[in-house]
Parts: structure tokens; sequence; C-alpha cells
């Protein structure tokens, strides 16, 4: 059978790719193992996906890792996933590959050491421009607007902004997210059906492709299968089959 790498129009890839990677505890339990070799497992599907968006010229690759109600996780599962995050966020795949690396979340209830790590490795691939890795670790959408909320809450109230010159756009520019575009195509591996807090601002108008493959088992060719379903549909954003096809 043919690639799907090879029926994707190389002229119309999304510049922004958001995962929900899940499936990674129910991998291991199939498998008889232990939750956290799940984890293990997911970190090197995260590598694969990563080069292969690379090389297929993604702009940005944001990765849902850890959301804020994850912590209500046992306290066994939550210490191996930092532990597993500190020691598998490795600086090589990122300047292997030209990837600059960026992070969005509740940083503040992170260990210090993954903090510490992440921080470093902002910095040290600040230069790299091939494409933008975003870890979303300790984040939830419903956390970031309530952050944004807040802040031009407090810009009103020291008279900085007024409540009339908020638009949309406004809150754009205070979200976590406001250095990349919202995302064109999101995927959700694991086979369940909805967003679970994810970027629900930045995807109103994002393409859903939902998949039963647990994340260990998403390969690169998993990821070209989701980019050609996604260049089979016709993005209108609230106009008319008609007027998309007129202003071609």
């Amino acid at each position: 059978m043919e690639s799907y790498k090879e029926l994707i129009d190389k002229e119309r890839i999304p510049h922004h790719v958001a995962i929900i990677m899940d499936g990674n505890g129910r991998w291991a339990k199939a498998k008889g193992m232990h939750r956290t070799m799940g984890h293990q497992a997911g970190v090197a599907t995260v590598k694969e996906i990563t080069e292969a968006a690379t090389r297929l010229g993604i702009d940005y690759l944001t990765l849902y890792t850890f959301s804020t109600e994850n912590w209500k996780r046992p306290a066994e599962e939550v210490s191996a996933l930092m532990g597993l995050i500190f020691s598998e966020l490795e600086e090589e795949l990122f300047t292997k590959n030209q990837v600059r690396f960026r992070m969005i979340g509740d940083y503040d209830r992170l260990p210090s050491n993954v903090q510490q790590k992440m921080r470093e490795l902002e910095d040290h691939t600040k230069h790299f421009t091939r494409m933008t890795v975003v870890i979303a670790i300790s984040y939830s959408s419903r956390w970031e607007i309530t952050h944004t909320v807040k802040e031009l809450a407090t810009a009103v109230k020291e008279g900085k902004i007024q409540p009339e010159d908020i638009t949309e756009e406004t809150i754009s520019s205070h979200l976590n997210t406001q250095f990349m575009p919202d995302p064109e195509l999101m995927i959700r591996t694991g086979g369940e059906l909805r967003l679970s807090n994810y970027l629900m601002w930045q995807c109103a108008y994002s393409e859903l492709y939902f998949c039963d493959t647990f994340w260990p088992d998403f390969h690169e060719e998993e990821l070209y299968k989701a980019i050609y379903d996604y260049q089979q549909r016709e993005r209108r954003f609230g106009k008319t089959s008609e007027q998309v096809t007129d202003n071609k």
C-alpha cells in the first residue's frame, strides 16, 4: 500500500499541529505492564513524531503532556511522570533537528528541577527556526483563560485599558500561546472523543482528528494519515463553499 506521505500535498502542510497524546496507560495495561511503562514508550513516540513533523515542514507542534487535572492522579504516577520528563527531555533531539523548544502552562506547580531544565532548554534552543515544539505541561484551557481574565481585569483596574477596547485579538495576545498561530489541526490518539480542556480558545476553528491508536503506537505513518485527512476537508470559517471556492 502506498504511504500516506506520498499522498500529502506538500504545499498545504498545516503550520501548527496540536496533539493530545492519549492512551499510554491503557497501552501498558493491555500488555500487562505498569502504567509508567506506557509513559516511557510514549517518549519514543514523541521523538519519532517530532522528527517526522520537522521533515514535513510543520512550523509548530504542540504536545499535551500533563494537564492541571493530572495532578489529581496517584502521587506515585505523578512523580514517575515528572522524573520521566526530567530525564528524557534531551537537548540533542532539538539541536540535531534545529528545533526550538517552548513550554506553556502553570510552571510554578512543577518540581524545581523540571522548571530549571525546561528554562535552560528554552534558552539553549531559542535561535533555532526550523520548527518549534511546544510542551503543554501543567496546562489547561480553563486555567489559561482564567489567568488571562485576571490579567485583563488588573489592566482595566489600573487604567491601562478600557473594557470596550478588549477584543478577541486582545485576549489572544494575553494567552500563553500568544507567540504562535492557532492550530489548523488537532489530533487526539487513544479513542476518546473530547478536547479535555486543551487549547479550547485556540481550537475554535481547528480541524479535529480522532483515532483509536494508543499514543505509543502512533508512528509517523499515522501522522501522515491525519494530515492527509485534514487536506481532504474544506475550511470555511463560517463562509459557504461557494465563497471559499470564489476566493481561491
